[in-house]
């Protein structure tokens, strides 16, 4: 795979809950670390995932914001 975005991180898909239109996706990249992403149910079923399966996270966005109480 090659791809133009820098934030690119290899890991296995630990939780797949896939709805009637979208899909959460979890992939753990390291030990403890684990990123959820939200992605259309058509997007999942293309990429075959499955828990246990490797796959990227791939981070592309021009704003990333954080906030506390």
């Amino acid at each position: 795979m090659k791809i133009s975005a820098r934030n690119s991180l290899k890991g296995v898909v630990k939780k797949l809950r896939i709805g009637l239109v979208s899909a959460e996706v979890s992939i753990e990249i390291a030990a403890g670390i684990t990123i959820t992403a939200v992605i259309t149910k058509s997007s999942a079923e293309t990429l075959e995932l499955e828990e246990g399966k490797e796959a990227y996270v791939v981070i592309k966005s021009s704003d990333v914001m954080v906030a506390i109480d």
